[in-house]
């Protein structure tokens, strides 16, 4: 029995097979949509804000 898993892009019930060549998406559209998103920057990782360490290159210049 093959997974069915959700196109990402437009929600349809996709086969997760080695037949679908789009998978994780239902189509060359909404993978090229996909695509377009990430380029556009619509879609971004969370950034980790680390506590910001003094310089210690530039503590000694006055």
């Amino acid at each position: 029995m093959a997974t069915i898993v959700d196109c990402p892009t437009c929600g349809t019930k996709v086969e997760w097979t080695e037949k679908n060549k789009f998978r994780p998406f239902c189509s060359d559209r909404c993978k090229q949509i996909d695509l377009g998103a990430w380029a556009e920057e619509k879609y971004a990782i969370p950034a980790v804000n680390l506590p910001q360490e003094p310089d210690e290159d530039n503590s000694s210049v006055q």
